[in-house]
């Protein structure tokens, strides 16, 4: 027996931090600490580059804005996602009608029983990576722990950025960045959270399709006889299901495109200035320091990318396996009254079901590798200007 509930306590745990997870007690809590702290930690970012205005390098510019960037996505995505929290709900609740369903159903049942494994593993890797780029990213400033009471040097934080107030002691510096550290915590695993229920939505579609395919090669065994009364009930089924694949898909598309545009544009500047990054390190004194603070970072970023595109290609692809596995049927064969019916959701499969960024750009592989393409002539530009 599969659980009730889609979502595992790893995605709740995501969901509830960035404030999305419908009906949990401290949603306006996340919410608020959310908005706050990146109005703030913007704020900061912005000090850090205006009091060096005359002076910053090009390497600290660039690691200002591809943080700069990377903030901004999460509370794009989170208001997104709050604004459209009534659109969540409906998946959400078509999910566990689906899940409800299965228990009738062998094919179902077993279908939805792999999906839940897959689920749980994809939450799994996508928290262990958005940790690791956290604490790739703020180790080396945390171990090398500066001394805040020497005037003569220069106090270092997990980030280019400046507090508006003066830190003074030893234990408050320490304490600011712990909380520097958790906070980075709590937006890497907020916007990795969006991310990884767009693969669990993406693959919950994958294993609807399966079971209608599976429904369809049974059709063509139940129709030898040419009487057999559960055939047009089954006709009925794959019907009902095809129509809320299509509605479902619907709804990822709605709740999913604005993310899908700002995301592509924001993570082909934050792919190129963050390979600026890696690529300058080399051959720098600090070099293994400062590549181990990029290099998560930069993984992340692309695999973001590459997360969007590929639930766009994967997706357009299973639409297409009803139809085939419509057309493969023997509905030549079939009563009239079946045959006619079985045709149109052949023409209705053949539209695709797609994700596209605003609108305008279909997701699929291809875009990933414009994504790539655009980011490497960026980095040429700025290796010429270093």
């Amino acid at each position: 027996m599969i659980r009730q509930d889609p979502l595992d306590r790893i995605m709740r745990f995501m969901l509830t931090l960035s404030g999305i997870l419908p009906g949990a007690s401290c949603v306006l809590f996340w919410k608020m600490y959310i908005v706050v702290s990146l109005i703030f930690r913007l704020y900061n970012i912005y000090l850090y580059v205006t009091n060096r205005i005359n002076t910053i390098t090009l390497w600290d510019l660039m690691e200002c804005l591809s943080v700069l960037l990377a903030h901004s996505k999460v509370i794009f995505k989170c208001l997104v996602f709050w604004i459209n929290q009534q659109k969540f709900l409906e998946i959400l609740t078509m999910m566990k009608e689906d899940w409800n369903d299965c228990a009738h159903d062998d094919v179902s049942l077993k279908e939805t029983e792999r999906k839940v494994k897959t689920y749980d593993r994809i939450a799994k890797v996508i928290l262990i990576l958005h940790t690791l780029s956290i604490v790739g990213f703020s180790s080396g400033v945390i171990l090398a722990n500066d001394d805040v009471t020497n005037n003569a040097t220069e106090v270092h934080f997990i980030t280019k950025i400046n507090y508006p107030f003066e830190i003074s002691t030893q234990r408050m510096y320490r304490l600011m960045l712990l909380t520097e550290m958790l906070l980075l915590f709590t937006f890497s695993w907020s916007t990795g959270a969006v991310n990884c229920m767009l693969l669990i939505l993406i693959m919950h579609i994958a294993g609807q399709i399966n079971i209608v395919r599976r429904w369809l090669t049974k059709l063509e065994f139940s129709e030898d006889t040419g009487k057999d009364k559960s055939s047009p009930i089954t006709m009925t089924k794959i019907i009902q299901k095809h129509k809320k694949i299509i509605r479902f898909s619907r709804n990822i598309q709605s709740l999913y495109m604005h993310i899908a545009l700002v995301q592509f544009l924001l993570n082909t500047i934050m792919i190129c200035a963050l390979a600026f990054l890696v690529v300058t390190a080399v051959g720098s004194p600090d070099a293994v320091k400062q590549i181990m603070k990029c290099f998560f970072f930069f993984v992340i970023t692309n695999l973001e990318a590459y997360i969007f595109c590929f639930a766009g290609e994967y997706l357009k692809n299973k639409s297409i396996e009803i139809a085939i596995a419509a057309y493969s049927t023997a509905w030549y064969n079939m009563k009239s009254k079946d045959s006619r019916v079985l045709l149109f959701v052949i023409l209705r499969s053949q539209k695709e079901l797609t994700l596209t960024a605003g609108n305008m750009m279909e997701l699929s592989l291809k875009s990933f590798t414009n994504i790539i393409n655009i980011s490497g002539s960026y980095l040429s530009v700025l290796l010429a200007m270093r």
